[in-house]
């Protein structure tokens, strides 16, 4: 078989008989038109067949001597062996030699009938010995098999893969390997292309590395903001709650010592006024911990009575425009998280900025949900807090968007800041019809 070069496909070319190869260096250069005459006493049959070889014969030394041909597959008492030719180099070897990528043509078998330059350093092996080397030695032990079954479906339509190349000291070059059989040939020269992936499988390892050295980073801001919270729930118990329940114990024990009846009425009365804000301070911290308000009547009634608590609290003005949310029926993993980024907004504002009104409107698209929180605080440094990993009121603002697949931008000016905030409305963050509560 013979590799032809003119279509660069690697045309395979039967030998007759052993020996033919020879016998073509032997004649070529010297092709020359032939008379074609034969003894009278051949019979005419024997005639015709000595001329049907002498033409094959004729077209064969013409290929070698036009450069088409790039190795022959002789059989003999040997088995087959290839056997190169040396020729001109046509346009499409040059461009094929200057390729980044390996390639090579393949007998069916997996033989190497030709290689390029890159192919042979891919593999740290001289060019000149890789002719004839059978490819599958080429690949990882563990991986011959399957590769084995790549070539034989090579031979009915393109096929792609990954595998490891082995070098002689054991280790191993990961590689895409593409093979397609060239037309016209019925499987008997295959051509394989080989992109190099130790970069590409380098730059993974680096992403995954980098992966888990922000999840790392993530789950000690969500250790530290829980930590946190704790201290802050805490401080208030304490502060508020525990100081309410203090008073409620001394004024029973006054009430006990009272020795009239008016006096007691009045300590009861005031206990009662004590009681009432240490349950009204409880129920404050339990609408932190979680908003049963949210559960029972939605997202929309739920910030309306969050933001109506924040102003009392902080006397900041909130305008809050949430019709948007009547229309929508939203998952309760989209309410909480949305309900959280509103408070943890409102709560920087309070702390940080000095804000004197904040307003927070909900706009729906046809795929979007956006909510965009602005106030006329003092500002910050927006482009330091977009690298900072020590702000944990906005990185737990980036991490709740992000698990609901949104995105988040912050945009501060010496007066004023905005957060915009935008999630998509995806088939999971919405419920179905009949579970639509009546808000």
């Amino acid at each position: 078989m013979a590799n032809k070069r003119p279509h660069s496909d690697g045309r395979v070319l039967e030998s007759g008989s052993p020996g033919k190869v020879a016998a073509a260096r032997a004649v070529r250069g010297s092709l020359r038109p032939s008379a074609r005459k034969l003894p009278s006493s051949t019979p005419p049959d024997e005639q015709s067949k000595l001329l049907a070889r002498l033409k094959a014969a004729e077209a064969t030394l013409r290929a070698i001597q036009s450069g088409e041909v790039d190795a022959f597959m002789v059989s003999g008492r040997r088995g087959k062996q290839v056997v190169a030719l040396k020729g001109g180099e046509p346009a499409y070897r040059m461009l094929v030699e200057a390729m980044s990528e390996g390639a090579a043509t393949l007998s069916r078998n997996g033989a190497l009938l030709y290689c390029n330059r890159r192919f042979a350093e891919l593999v740290r092996r001289p060019h000149e010995k890789m002719i004839g080397l059978a490819v599958q030695s080429l690949v990882a032990k563990t991986e011959r098999d399957r590769f084995a079954a790549f070539l034989a479906d090579g031979q009915k339509a393109v096929v792609k893969g990954e595998f490891n190349l082995r070098y002689r000291d054991g280790s191993l070059l990961p590689v895409h390997v593409s093979l397609n059989r060239f037309p016209g040939y019925q499987g008997h020269a295959l051509g394989m292309v080989i992109t190099d992936l130790s970069e590409q499988k380098r730059k993974q390892a680096d992403e995954i590395k980098q992966a888990e050295v922000t999840r790392r980073l993530l789950m000690e801001h969500i250790l530290s903001a829980q930590e946190e919270e704790r201290r802050r729930i805490a401080r208030e118990l304490h502060d508020e709650a525990g100081q309410l329940l203090t008073s409620l114990l001394v004024g029973l024990r006054i009430l006990g010592d009272s020795r009239s009846l008016a006096g007691t009425k009045a300590q009861g009365l005031r206990l009662r006024k004590i009681t009432a804000q240490a349950l009204d301070e409880v129920g404050r911290l339990a609408r932190g911990l979680h908003p049963s308000v949210l559960d029972d009547h939605g997202l929309r009634v739920a910030l309306s009575r969050y933001v109506a608590e924040y102003m009392k609290s902080y006397n900041i003005a909130v305008n809050l425009k949430c019709n948007e949310l009547d229309s929508l029926s939203l998952s309760s993993a989209l309410q909480i998280g949305l309900y959280r980024i509103v408070q943890e907004a409102l709560t920087n504002v309070a702390r940080h900025s000095g804000a004197k009104t904040v307003s927070i409107k909900f706009t729906r698209s046809a795929t979007a949900l956006d909510v965009a929180i602005a106030d006329d605080g003092c500002g910050f440094d927006a482009k330091a807090v977009a690298v900072s990993s020590h702000r944990l009121g906005i990185q737990s603002m980036r991490e709740r968007v992000a698990m609901l697949g949104g995105t988040v931008s912050f945009a501060s000016r010496s007066r004023g800041t905005k957060i915009l905030v935008r999630v998509p409305l995806a088939e999971q963050h919405l419920q179905p019809s009949e579970e639509r509560r009546n808000l």
